[in-house]
């Protein structure tokens, strides 16, 4: 089993020295899975042999410090602004329908799975210092319906302090691979006119460019999030290290992997 796992977390979470939480935004490299899905896919609902994405999330779960893997917690990911609260860990099977998911739990990790779709992590502090940390799976339906401000507030009902929260945006589909039809903006519109900065002209006649990263990155600012990060790595141009939806898609493969990111607070 390759243990060469690789993840961003520099320059993301703003950490007191003596920080007890881990997170990390992991690529494809290291892991057990062979193509399409080559390398750490931890998609359960990917069509990968469940033992080698079992395995590979294994993989995931030793590199954060979780005492198992089953402390390893993703969602049915529904692309809405649904978020719960997490106080034990769940089977696969009983994963809730959500976007979102909140703890002030130790050795419980919260697991975002994505291919395109923006991944965001959350952590926060209450006045007595103990920490709070959140994760949301912000593809653009979750991020139009508030998906972000929805941990935010979920955090805040935990005793968070808003002012303490760092919220971290990790590798999505860039503005350069995000092309959309020219009515796919109506709903940004109607929701707030100044969505409309976040689109520019497409390569097609019809069709425009979707900055998700910048979007998401404005809805954390309107729900009054001070500490704002951008992880500025494209999934689809990335073949290397990020499994991609719409790459797949276009050159019509059988399949595709999902890349993970985590938060936990250790031990």
């Amino acid at each position: 089993m390759s243990s060469d796992v690789k993840y961003y977390t520099e320059n993301t979470f703003v950490k007191p020295e003596n920080s007890d939480v881990f997170h990390g935004f992991f690529t494809r490299h290291g892991g057990v899975s062979a193509s399409p899905f080559a390398g750490l896919n931890c998609g359960l609902g990917s069509d990968d042999h469940k033992g080698d994405i079992q395995a590979n999330r294994q993989l995931v779960a030793e590199a954060t410090g979780l005492s198992s893997a089953e402390n390893l917690l993703s969602l049915y990911q529904v692309h809405g602004a649904k978020v719960v609260y997490v106080d034990k860990p769940w089977s696969a099977n009983g994963r809730p329908k959500a976007d979102g998911f909140v703890t002030d739990q130790m050795d419980i990790g919260l697991a975002i799975l994505t291919a395109d779709c923006a991944p965001a992590l959350f952590m926060g502090y209450k006045d007595n210092g103990d920490p709070v940390i959140g994760a949301a799976h912000a593809g653009w339906k979750g991020a139009l319906g508030g998906v972000l401000g929805n941990v935010v507030e979920a955090m805040e009902n935990l005793g968070v302090s808003k002012n303490s929260i760092n919220a971290c945006v990790g590798p999505c589909i860039s503005k350069s691979s995000y092309e959309v039809s020219l009515d796919f903006i109506d709903p940004f519109i109607e929701e707030n006119e100044e969505s409309e900065r976040f689109f520019f002209s497409g390569s097609k006649e019809g069709h425009v460019m979707f900055d998700l990263t910048g979007y998401c990155a404005w809805r954390l600012f309107r729900a009054e999030v001070k500490k704002i990060s951008l992880l500025d790595r494209d999934t689809y141009s990335g073949e290397t290290d990020f499994f991609s939806y719409r790459r797949a898609t276009h050159r019509n493969e059988e399949g595709y992997g999902r890349q993970i990111s985590v938060i936990c607070i250790n031990k």
